[in-house]
């Protein structure tokens, strides 16, 4: 299949839904927050009752227009909500109330890693509600469905991408900045196992050298960064597949199924006109003064790009910078750690190094644990002052990260302060020497390389206390 790609040029974009973090629905004072009883959080706006009206929620258009300044998108000086009509269990009104002609937000982009994704839109919506599957029906999957509605209505920003992607890394890669974007402006918590971010792929291929793209499939509903990269890579082949047997790839929308690692066919394909689009007659059209729009542009935060960017100008290099930022925890922490004074280089690579490894095996976030950017400030001038070595740094951390400790008070109680006297250090140096003439041999006839044995040893017998430059200097002075 490797080489058949070879022949085929693919074109993805990207729908992605972004739940916003208001504390109200968009159009009813229900509540937002996840993990509520089933059905508790409603009301008969969301419901459907005869005769409710929606009231628009300001705060999330004030999202909206947040989120389209951080997308580099042009605000509209008007937009409107319409409604699109399609009959589904768990959508009690019978029609979704969205944006079609005039969304909140046209004509933006983002860049990754040198290429520039072009955004055709991000429009407000409300979500629909949630469908459990239970009961069992032999190989046939569940027997009945319940409803939930405590999702029905919540605040929907759908961003769509342009056609603009080559690969599935390339797709991958835009949906990991859009999460980053989304969770630094303290929009939309990212948070993709509880649905707070849905994806839906759209997918096609075309002989390399074509400038007629190919039939789409969309695929609904991808549910993590992983999820999505198997399914277009999935979805590349099947493409291909059918085209190089003679076949005719369907317009149609699929779903993953990621235990199978494989897309199944869900329905035929909708376009625009099968929803019945028409404007929201219960909601007046939105006019956005420039006003509003430059009032919001004004409490922008830093955007991911602006701090890796920063972080570069540091002395970072650009993978640390990135794999920093994508943690936003971590991020904030950093930030509290230079604005404390600490020295960049030396608090990355603890950062990088011991804290990102203990937090990888332990599966959690910096905010898990105890250590706190002062503590690690501390541990960092402790260091810099030639109190303690870096190795010994490297030892007490993870106890900083477990309990709190301050790093002054483990040095104190274990004794780790850093051996500076140089008539102690060259006496156990005399006494590593005497014990390994042989390399003491090997060293004097040229192996200048045996330097980091000795060393290392005395480093052994002083259990790290030893100040490094020191043992370095008279190491070569009594190797002669």
């Amino acid at each position: 299949m490797e080489s058949l790609r070879d022949k085929y040029e693919v074109v993805i974009g990207l729908e992605v839904h972004a739940q916003l973090k208001t504390k109200s629905k968009i159009f009813a004072p229900d509540g937002t927050e996840f993990g509520k009883d089933p059905n508790s959080e409603t009301s008969p706006i969301t419901l459907g009752m005869p005769g409710v009206l929606p009231v628009l929620n300001k705060e999330v258009v004030n999202m909206g227009i947040l989120t389209g300044l951080a997308l580099n998108c042009e605000i509209p000086a008007r937009c409107k909500f319409d409604r699109k009509q399609y009959f589904y269990p768990d959508l009690p009104k019978g029609y979704q109330i969205s944006q079609y002609d005039e969304p909140i937000c046209v004509n933006g982009h983002i860049d990754i890693k040198g290429k520039r994704i072009g955004i055709t839109r991000a429009h407000l919506e409300e979500d629909a509600g949630k469908l459990v599957h239970a009961g069992a029906a032999g190989l046939a999957g569940s027997s009945y469905s319940l409803v939930d509605l405590n999702r029905a209505g919540t605040p929907l920003l759908e961003i769509v991408s342009e056609p603009d992607m080559r690969s599935a890394e390339e797709a991958r890669a835009y949906m990991e900045e859009l999460r980053n974007i989304v969770r630094y402006i303290g929009v939309c918590d990212g948070n993709l196992e509880e649905g707070s971010m849905r994806c839906d792929a759209n997918i096609s291929i075309m002989p390399k050298g074509s400038k007629e793209f190919g039939t789409r499939a969309e695929i609904k509903n991808v549910n993590s960064f992983s999820a999505l990269q198997r399914a277009i890579e999935y979805e590349i082949d099947r493409q291909i597949e059918i085209v190089e047997e003679g076949g005719q790839v369907v317009q149609e929308t699929r779903l993953w199924d990621d235990n199978a690692r494989e897309t199944r066919s869900m329905r035929g394909k909708e376009d625009a006109h099968d929803y019945r689009y028409f404007p929201e007659p219960d909601l007046m059209p939105l006019e956005i003064s420039r006003e509003w729009v430059q009032e919001i542009k004004d409490k922008m935060p830093e955007l991911p790009e602006q701090k890796r960017q920063r972080y570069m100008g540091l002395g970072l290099s650009e993978y640390d910078a990135s794999v920093i930022v994508e943690q936003m925890g971590l991020a904030l922490f950093f930030d509290k750690v230079l604005e404390l004074g600490a020295t960049p280089k030396i608090a990355v690579n603890f950062i990088m190094g011991e804290i990102a490894a203990y937090l990888k095996e332990d599966h959690i976030e910096i905010t898990d644990t105890k250590l706190t950017p002062e503590n690690l400030v501390e541990l960092i001038a402790l260091i810099e002052k030639n109190t303690i070595s870096n190795n010994i740094g490297k030892q007490i951390i993870i106890d900083m990260m477990k309990d709190g400790t301050k790093a002054s008070e483990i040095v104190e109680k274990r004794g780790l302060s850093q051996i500076s006297d140089e008539g102690t250090i060259k006496e156990v140096c005399q006494k590593v020497v005497d014990a390994n003439p042989e390399q003491v041999e090997k060293y004097r006839g040229g192996k200048v390389q045996l330097l980091g044995f000795f060393v290392g040893q005395v480093m052994k017998e002083t259990k790290g206390r030893a100040n490094p430059k020191a043992v370095n200097d008279l190491m070569k002075e009594i190797l002669g």
